[in-house]
């Protein structure tokens, strides 16, 4: 054991450069045992857990008293003590680690005050552990942990469901494999009761980490004895029984020495007529010499598996160390290097997310050029939709047109009507190009974003390429913006009536059209997805989600994607689409569907409130109905209203050439629109993303030397600096454990695992 020692603590000094993901798990020592043997009647009896802790603390640090003793419930707290090989004799806790306590009656007095300030002066408790670090030449690192006594009754400030507390505290702390359980029992108890080896059988059912300990054995019957227990033949557990004979309170409040209590316990086990034959068996000595032949053997069981996980986080290591080894920050072609490296690998990152070809696919949500792409075919299509829906308001203005174009002389010209009309749609058309323009611009931005997060080790660096990046797309942005006008301009200087996909005047007053816009193809399925149903009442379930399929004609919700279980159909005649607000205490985004001549759309709903994860799900959802033909809900001033019905009381004259022109505009807009939904994502593209990409590659490096001094772009930061020290001393702590366990000899002595017994007395709790 001894040869152990030095090594052992050499190397949790290796261990502690390192981190906890290389902490040896030493075995800590958990210690359970009752607060009360005696009858309710009886007075109150010391705890049995605290004065076994005082006795083993006292073996590993001599003449230090420094646990709190009493009488009730002592240990209010889980008392994690470690103990710490080192030159010098101290103690600190973690809640005041600035603090070095070399006065142990200071240790005692901070313990209770810790104590009483988490749990009160009135015997409550807390799961929250104090921790304690003694520091000492005479230990070796060890762990114990006192634990809160169990009991039945709950007192002064503890609550009704005491037992169960401190129950649940106790399991916390023994089913770590690495915790040897020191089963704590007064001999003046039955021990087929003991709650401690109860517990213990829970979490130890092999009994490979139990220890049975057996107090009070002074304090027994005159004429009864312990003998059969503590020779493991009357209630047998695997690895046996020792007693020990703890200081009463009488010695405590008479000051008695600990060296002196320890002499009357070897006293007592050789003048017991009962005991005296295994005397050399039985007292705090023989326990401490247990708990050290425990700690060899796991230790010697650690060491194959530590060495490995050793080796392998040495091998991960060694490529980073090896750019390290001969590191110099101030080094001025390394410098150059680093920041030919950087910005070369920031124009791959930023073509790669562009143009979704990364090797590191995000698989939680769209990113760089997947949501221009969205954009581009969902969300600019759908702004270009929206403004196409209000069927009555185009009816009026084209009345008003062909009124106005009558005049006096009450002559009709269509061509003035329809040209009048359809100029006034194209302009519209300016505000959603523009949008969209402004969302690319967003997402561009996000991506130089995301992209420069990889030169976070260069401050400097990284701020300046975001500026530099970003500024040339803010000056790309007016040429987009104006190139995108002109295109406009473009369509509006020349109407071409003969293009070939214009229907021409005489098809336009053959043809039969109703104030609904034409659907799509009947049964073609135009989306499916999940959506939550949200406005269904508790009683009925409450909301719930369903595969939708939404097609040209109806919009129907299955119970799962295999669309076998059909919950309901809904055909989408007279429909509309409103917003609706998000809950105060939903995460969803919502909108509804509802019938325009105040039917109920689903069972007794007038309108159906469907909900989505997030804002662009809902936007995709309305492109979508759009595509249908479900329009969003216009509001109506009363103005409106008014002129409504006055466009609609028209003689019959009229109300045809509105039809033909209404004809006329819907062909001549639907041309425009699928020009300018390929055109749009072409100058985009061309004027914007691949003019930036090529500014990434070609100049963006003279940029940053124009910027500012090389030496200041590639100053690191403290992270970086800290990063890479710490990985040095990670690397050389490393290879330091592993000469150390190299230099472990591996025939150390230890004691095999006693053979089970029948412990089937012992029922868990």
């Amino acid at each position: 054991m001894e040869e152990l020692i030095p090594l052992v603590n050499k190397l949790q000094d290796a261990f502690s450069s390192i981190g906890q993901s290389c902490h040896l798990d030493l075995p800590q020592i958990a210690v359970v045992g009752g607060q009360s043997a005696g009858k309710s009647s009886d007075p109150p009896v010391l705890e049995e857990s605290i004065g076994l802790i005082h006795l083993l603390t006292h073996l590993f640090i001599p003449s230090r008293d420094f646990l709190p003793r009493g009488s009730g419930i002592v240990t209010r707290r889980p008392l994690i003590l470690q103990l710490i090989f080192s030159k010098t004799e101290y103690a600190e806790f973690l809640h005041c680690k600035s603090k070095k306590f070399t006065d142990f009656d200071e240790v005692r007095q901070e313990i209770e005050a810790e104590t009483d300030r988490v749990t009160g002066t009135n015997k409550g408790i807390s799961p929250v552990p104090i921790n304690l670090r003694v520091y000492s030449p005479h230990v070796l690192n060890l762990t114990l942990i006192d634990l809160p006594g169990i009991t039945k009754v709950p007192v002064g400030d503890q609550p009704q469901d005491i037992e169960f507390q401190i129950r649940d505290m106790i399991l916390q702390f023994i089913s770590r494999e690495s915790s040897l359980i020191l089963a704590v029992t007064p001999a003046n108890m039955d021990l087929a009761n003991s709650d401690a080896l109860k517990m213990a059988k829970e979490v130890d059912p092999q009994g490979l980490r139990t220890i049975g300990v057996i107090t009070k054995l002074d304090l027994m019957d005159e004429g009864t004895d312990a003998r059969d227990v503590l020779e493991n033949k009357l209630l047998p557990l695997r690895r046996g029984y020792i007693g020990v004979v703890n200081r009463s309170q009488k010695d405590i409040d008479g000051k008695k020495d600990i060296r002196a209590a320890l002499a009357a316990e070897r006293k007592f086990f050789l003048s017991h007529p009962a005991y005296r034959h295994m005397a050399e068996r039985m007292g705090t000595p023989h326990l401490q010499r247990v708990l050290n032949q425990q700690l060899t053997n796991h230790i010697r069981e650690t060491l194959p598996s530590l060495r490995s996980k050793l080796q392998s986080q040495l091998l991960s290591l060694e490529k980073e160390v090896e750019e390290y080894k001969n590191f110099r920050p101030d080094d001025p072609a390394r410098k150059t290097k680093a920041l030919l490296q950087m910005v070369q690998q920031f124009g791959v990152d930023f073509e790669k997310r562009i143009e979704g070809s990364g090797d590191q696919v995000d698989t939680l949500e769209l990113s760089g050029g997947a949501r221009i792409n969205r954009i581009f075919h969902e969300r600019f299509p759908f702004e270009l939709v929206k403004m196409e829906f209000d069927e009555k308001d185009l009816r009026r203005e084209i009345s008003y047109a062909i009124k106005n174009i009558h005049g006096v002389t009450g002559l009709f010209t269509p061509d003035l009507a329809f040209e009048a009309i359809v100029k006034k749609q194209v302009v519209k058309l300016k505000e959603p190009c523009l949008k969209c323009v402004d969302l690319v611009i967003q997402e561009l931005i996000n991506t130089v974003r995301q992209c420069t997060s990889k030169l976070g080790s260069y401050p400097r660096l990284r701020e300046e390429t975001e500026r530099i990046v970003t500024t040339h797309i803010r000056e790309r942005e007016g040429k987009t913006k104006d190139q995108i006008l002109l295109l406009i301009d473009i369509e509006l200087s020349y109407i071409n009536t003969n293009h070939e996909d214009f229907i021409g005047f005489a098809n336009a007053q053959q043809r039969n059209t109703q104030t609904n816009k034409k659907r799509a193809i009947p049964n073609q399925v135009i989306r499916r997805g999940w959506l939550t149903i949200n406005n269904i009442s508790i009683m009925k379930g409450g909301s719930k989600e369903y595969w939708f399929v939404l097609t040209a004609e109806s919009l129907s919700w299955y119970k799962d994607e295999e669309e076998k279980e059909k919950k309901y159909m809904l055909p989408l005649d007279n429909l509309k689409i409103r917003d609706v607000e998000k809950g105060f205490m939903s995460n969803k985004h919502v909108f509804a569907i509802f019938n325009t001549e105040q039917r109920n759309v689903y069972k007794d709903l007038r309108q159906i409130e469907l909900a989505c994860d997030s804002q662009e799900d809902v936007d995709s959802w309305k492109a979508s109905f759009l595509r249908a033909g479900v329009y969003p809900e216009k509001d109506q001033t009363e103005s409106e209203d008014g002129a409504q019905e006055n466009t609609f009381s028209m003689d019959p004259q009229l109300e045809r050439q509105v039809e033909t022109i209404r004809n006329l505009v819907d062909s001549y807009v639907g041309i425009i629109n699928k020009s300018i939904r390929d055109l749009m994502p072409k100058t985009i593209m061309h004027l914007m993303i691949n003019n930036t990409k090529d500014f990434i590659h070609s100049e963006l490096l003279a940029f940053l030397y124009s910027s500012s001094d090389q030496s200041s772009l590639m100053e690191e930061s403290a992270e970086q600096a800290q990063r890479r020290d710490e990985m040095l001393r990670m690397y050389h702590a490393l290879k330091e454990a592993l000469g150390i366990i190299g230099d472990i000899s591996t025939s150390t002595v230890s004691t095999p695992v006693p053979p089970p017994v029948d412990d089937t007395w012992l029922q868990p709790a």
